[in-house]
């Protein structure tokens, strides 16, 4: 029987067990991930755990809704259990009787086949390392290759052990202008996230430097199982003509090949983004998005005309 449980009644050891065994893992379905990013989180459970899957619940403009966390790409079902269609589409049902709006993203073992919620593929792209690292490097594009090239010219450097801040303060001088959606709370608990991870062993932070040790390019890399996810980057205009990134993941690359793990790119839908992930010679892998709106109408309406506005 799939039941819905607060978060105060989750037995957090068989959770985080039913998700490391899980055939789909994924860093962001464990428990102390989720409550990092959403303290409040909820679930729904498969009798003694068997299958688990995480509900985060918000509230905004007196509307309560389900909605999926700030730096977490994938949740929906995880189980050691057979995935099928069937499986998802039980603990789908129970979802949507929980809230009638519900905008959320299941991870890319969750298949759906039926029409009791608006589905849509987002995209992720996933790089094998089984291989050596000069076959991988062989299926890089041309422009990747030129930008070793200029990467190895500026003479850059490799660090693989550089604090959080050093990757959030990059990414807020540059990037982070031209996001409004993210906020001081939201970088707040990014830090709080990283750090949680670096202490379980489950996160690499690596970043580049210049010939003068100026820090210019840093990636984040969370790790479970065999997937390693470049959840969080940065970089400057310095960057983007040095090569800078493209060196570092070129770096992470050779350093995990021949081993039993994906590197996961985390995206992504935007064009250009995606043309960067694909020139390393990464597979496209889809991922369903979910959506519900069963709000009265004369709520509806507002609702939709306000989140034009955000």
């Amino acid at each position: 029987m799939i039941k819905y449980l607060e978060n105060e009644n989750i037995d957090k050891k068989k959770w985080d067990s039913c998700v490391r065994h899980s055939v789909n893992s994924r860093i962001y379905a464990f428990s102390w991930f989720l409550s990092s990013v959403a303290p409040d989180w909820s679930a729904l459970v498969l009798d003694d755990y068997q299958a688990v899957f995480p509900v985060v619940r918000g509230k905004k403009f007196g509307l309560s809704y389900i909605y999926q966390p700030v730096f977490t790409q994938q949740l929906g079902l995880f189980t050691p259990l057979l995935i099928t269609p069937q499986l998802v589409e039980s603990f789908v049902k129970k979802l949507i009787t929980l809230s009638p709006l519900i905008q959320m993203n299941l991870n890319s073992y969750n298949k759906l086949n039926t029409n009791i919620i608006e589905t849509k593929n987002k995209v992720n792209h996933e790089l094998d390392l089984v291989s050596p690292y000069e076959i991988l490097k062989k299926n890089y594009s041309t422009n990747i290759k030129r930008n070793l090239k200029k990467a190895y010219k500026a003479k850059l450097s490799i660090f693989k052990n550089i604090k959080p801040e050093a990757v959030i303060e990059l990414f807020q001088k540059n990037k982070g202008k031209e996001i409004s959606g993210l906020g001081n709370a939201d970088y707040q608990k990014l830090k709080h996230l990283l750090y949680k991870a670096i202490g379980k062993n489950m996160a690499e932070v690596w970043g580049v430097f210049t010939e003068e040790n100026s820090l210019c390019a840093a990636a984040v890399f969370t790790k479970n199982t065999r997937r390693f996810i470049f959840i969080f980057s940065a970089s400057n205009k310095e960057a983007r003509q040095n090569g800078a990134m493209p060196y570092l993941i070129d770096s992470f690359i050779e350093a995990h090949s021949q081993s039993k793990t994906i590197l996961d790119f985390e995206g992504s839908n935007d064009k250009n983004l995606a043309r960067f992930y694909k020139s390393f010679g990464s597979t496209v892998i889809h991922y369903p998005y979910i959506f519900q709106n069963k709000l009265p109408w004369y709520i509806s309406i507002p609702w939709k005309l306000k989140q034009r506005i955000q």
